[in-house]
């Protein structure tokens, strides 16, 4: 991959994820012009049964519109996760680009916003996806540069770990909170039970986020820059080894 093939790559999924956000923006200006005419706020309004499946099964094609545009634009698994970091890292903060220059929200980056409906509510105050993003878009822009120059971009284990744990960490900080509030409120048979379902739906709308897990979220934070400081020295030394290997035209 040559500079300007990354370069045009990256700009193609820059378009696409900025068309995404702007879509995502006004789906979310139409519904709160439904539901929320004077601005949007905990708690939350009961949404139509149809309307709120829909929005439920929009964001699992999200997901699976951000992996699709990797594997258009990349064959190694390694680019296409890259691609996905950089897609969705985009998409997330345009997302709340967007409804700030439309609708003057999110007042601050302390706001609280619902992030995620999947597999329950993601609710968290905007800085915290939006710096999220940030080291998503920085993992994934190194691996299409490593790979660039010939390196082999692959995660080591250690890797893995750090970004899969911090991850785990960072899920938590955005739904502790919630499942908590379910568990505490929902008879036996927790909120995946057959006849809870309805109960934990009718709470949904109750309830108000009042403390968000920021130990959680930056330990978590710190495990990705952690693991995005330790992917970059083990690359460059292997650049560098590489460099010391190779033969001297005498």
């Amino acid at each position: 991959m040559h500079n300007r093939t990354l370069t045009a790559k990256l700009a193609v999924v820059t378009a696409f994820a900025v068309s995404m956000a702007f879509l995502e923006a006004a789906v979310v200006i139409y519904l709160r012009a439904l539901y929320y005419p004077g601005g949007f706020a905990f708690p939350l309004v009961e949404m139509d049964p149809t309307l709120a499946l829909t929005e439920f099964l929009r964001e699992a094609a999200t997901m699976v519109m951000l992996v699709s545009i990797g594997l258009l634009l990349e064959r190694k698994p390694v680019n296409v996760f890259a691609v996905f970091l950089i897609a969705f890292g985009i998409w997330d903060i345009g997302y709340y680009v967007f409804l700030k220059c439309l609708l003057g929200w999110p007042y601050s980056l302390l706001t609280w916003d619902i992030l995620f409906l999947i597999p329950v509510m993601w609710v968290g105050p905007v800085i915290a996806p939006v710096l999220n993003s940030v080291t998503m878009i920085g993992l994934g822009w190194l691996i299409l540069h490593f790979s660039c120059r010939g390196l082999n971009p692959g995660l080591s284990r250690t890797e893995w770990i750090l970004l899969i744990g911090g991850a785990m960490l960072v899920y938590c900080s955005f739904t502790e909170e919630f499942t908590r509030y379910l568990l505490d409120h929902l008879p036996a048979g927790g909120i995946f039970g057959k006849e809870n379902r309805k109960l934990a739906s009718q709470l949904s709308v109750q309830f108000i986020p009042t403390h968000f897990h920021w130990w959680l979220f930056l330990t978590g934070f710190l495990a990705h820059l952690i693991a995005i400081v330790h992917y970059i020295l083990r690359i460059r030394n292997v650049g560098k080894t590489r460099q010391n290997t190779l033969p001297v035209a005498g």
